[in-house]
């Protein structure tokens, strides 16, 4: 019974994106401490400020932003099987368009919000 998923590249697959879970939660927590630090006062939000820019921080951000990707890629790589046809005048729309779809929506949203934090910041 004892690794049944990998003989599959596609349960593969699954249970990298199930894994890479722990990353999105792990960048939770980061954010959520992030937030508490700042209900501490400023002295304590610039102290996490200060932490987010050093060295090891930014390579933990790549890393959480590939495992991330990653993950989004697979989750709307699942959109077409996990959800019902859609139809468009009469003519079902192909998966990888919903997929494109999806990514496109995820860019022009992530986009935004560092336009946004990017305008705050300056």
């Amino acid at each position: 019974m004892d690794g049944w998923w990998k003989k599959n590249p596609f349960y593969v697959e699954y249970m990298v994106h199930e894994a890479t879970a722990l990353f999105v939660a792990a960048y939770a927590i980061v954010l959520l401490v992030g937030l508490v630090r700042l209900g501490q006062g400023l002295e304590a939000w610039t102290g996490w400020l200060e932490a987010m820019k050093s060295p090891l921080s930014i390579v933990f951000h790549l890393a959480l932003l590939v495992a991330i990707a990653y993950h989004a890629l697979t989750w709307f790589k699942l959109f077409p099987l996990t959800m019902p046809p859609i139809v468009v005048n009469g003519k079902r729309v192909e998966p990888n368009v919903v997929v494109s779809t999806g990514w496109t929506a995820a860019i022009i949203a992530s986009l935004a919000l560092l336009g946004i934090v990017w305008r705050i910041a300056a």
